[in-house]
């Protein structure tokens, strides 16, 4: 099979010195020495005597915390601001502690970890050896804080990227997030669980992999196979034997969490029998439950269309048996141009098109990315704040003078942003998947009123329940005691200020003030 050219990714660029960190007891003044001829080791004694032979300080019962990466490691040994304090600056780091001080499921290049036996610290020292220079790694991501769900008006909203990165390397600004590329080790969990597409996968991007897994198919057809089933691997994981079978088509990706709902769609779409995720070392909690929400989106909007259940699934390399297939359907010709919902939702239609026992809507899970949203007619003013924070537009406005809230259920993201920013907790999500698809990409309202129009000049300018609302909170404000101050709230802005200006009282009242 030929291959398929990766588009190119930036370059993130690392600088070690080789001033290294060993931390532990009596071993780290054992090991420190031998490191020398190559690195410029110091040891931060955390118990024992100390001894000569190279630079030493001693924790001296103090806390020890250690932040950054390759080149750019900080120790902090105490606390900031106290007189025992020391702020140490280093390449790299060897941890001999029985327990990691970085305790991460993925860990920054340049540190070490190791608490086992003589031939494990053998391998650690001769990676050591290697870890001064220039080095560089692939930009794995790519963000777009235009269309992030992560929070809008100081509201906080979708999580997911942060809840699940192993590196920690995603932190939070409050309306949108910020990835350390230097901490990124290209798990891709965050742009598999990001909902809107807003963080991306980019070596390989979504288009690469699909193309990668389209032609994959198309070669195993075209020499004659039959019933492919695909088995996606980690490339980083354990050395993996390929099954004996021959329908069996490996697939093997930088991360096993780097792809997602829509790749494992479009597989199926593209005329795999089954997906399987062969899980080849233990991933961690967060990454394993982020898969597992994905994995039951996906069984969900299978089993709807009366697909079999368990044609994706997680499954371990020595249990890789087939029990469950799709039936043979008609290929798929879309590529991965679009964005990660449109491929998404591109995949769904062409399962859907060939499904003969399909329900119309498919009731999904809590945490899933596609959903609807119900407004509450009697609580809602038509404040269309809800519209200023949704991130995939999915809420919008009416057009011309008639005040209206409408809703594209395709780009409905589920984030919650609407219900936490609704000042009338008048709007509910529900999690689904409505698969006829002109419906679901058509605007519909949900909620309309008559325009309310300005008492003195006739424009419309609100609704009649926004200036209720008003006239009702305003009702015990000593600047509304007397009728003409009421009627003003009927006012529209220009008339207001006018009106304003042309009562003693009001202005009384703002020279007061």
């Amino acid at each position: 099979m030929g291959r398929v050219r990766i588009e190119a990714t930036g370059l993130v660029n690392y600088q070690s010195r080789g001033r290294l960190a060993v931390i532990g007891d009596h071993r780290a003044m054992e090991i420190a020495p031998s490191l020398g001829d190559r690195l410029h080791p110091m040891v931060i004694l955390t118990a024992g005597a100390e001894e000569p032979g190279v630079p030493l300080l001693p924790l001296g019962g103090r806390s020890i915390e250690i932040d950054g990466y390759l080149g750019d490691f900080k120790i902090h040994l105490g606390e900031a601001g106290q007189a025992n304090y020391e702020l140490l600056a280093v390449d790299l780091v060897l941890d001999l502690s029985t327990e990691p001080l970085l305790d991460r499921a993925m860990t920054p290049p340049g540190y070490f970890h190791c608490a086992g036996d003589d031939a494990e610290l053998d391998q650690v020292i001769g990676a050591l050896g290697e870890m001064k220079g220039q080095f560089e790694k692939p930009r794995y991501f790519d963000y777009d804080p235009q269309i992030c769900a992560h929070g809008r008006s100081g509201k906080t909203a979708c999580s997911r990227c942060l809840d699940v990165c192993p590196a920690e390397a995603i932190t939070s600004l409050t309306e949108t997030i910020e990835v350390n590329a230097y901490l990124c080790q290209g798990g891709g969990a965050c742009a598999t669980v990001c909902p809107s597409g807003a963080i991306r996968y980019v070596y390989p991007s979504v288009k690469d992999t699909l193309e990668r897994l389209r032609k994959l198919l198309t070669v195993y057809r075209d020499a004659g196979g039959m019933d492919p089933l695909l088995l996606i691997t980690g490339e980083s994981d354990q050395p993996f034997t390929e099954p004996a079978t021959g329908n069996h088509l490996v697939m093997q990706v930088e991360e096993l969490a780097s792809v997602g709902l829509e790749v494992w769609l479009s597989a199926l779409a593209y005329g795999a029998r089954a997906v399987w995720l062969v899980d080849r070392q233990e991933m961690s909690a967060g990454v394993s439950d982020a898969l597992q929400q994905q994995l039951t989106t996906a069984e969900e909007i299978l089993t709807a269309m009366g697909y079999p259940a368990g044609v994706i699934r997680l499954t371990q390399a020595d249990q890789v048996e087939d029990l469950s297939l799709m039936p043979e359907l008609e290929t798929a010709g879309f590529s991965g141009l679009g964005d990660k919902r449109q491929t998404a939702f591109l995949a769904i239609d062409h399962l859907y098109s060939q499904a003969t026992q399909a329900k119309p809507v498919a009731s999904l899970s809590q945490g899933a990315p596609f959903g609807s949203v119900t407004v509450s007619s009697h609580a809602c003013t038509l404040c269309l704040s809800c519209v200023g924070v949704c991130p995939g537009k999915a809420l919008q406005s009416g057009s011309g003078e008639q005040p209206q809230l409408r809703f594209v259920e395709a780009n409905c993201l589920q984030c919650g942003l609407c219900t936490s920013t609704c000042p009338e907790d008048a709007i509910q999500i529900t999690p689904r998947l409505l698969f006829d698809a002109e419906s679901r990409k058509l605007p519909h309202t949900l909620h309309e009123e008559q325009p309310f129009h300005c008492v003195s000049c006739g424009k419309p300018f609100a609704t009649r329940s926004v200036i209720e609302k008003m006239r009702s909170r305003l009702s015990d404000h000593y600047m509304f005691q007397n009728e003409r101050a009421i009627r003003r709230l009927s006012l529209c802005d220009e008339c207001r200020v006018v009106d304003i200006a042309q009562d003693p009282d009001a202005m009384d009242g703002q020279i007061r003030q």
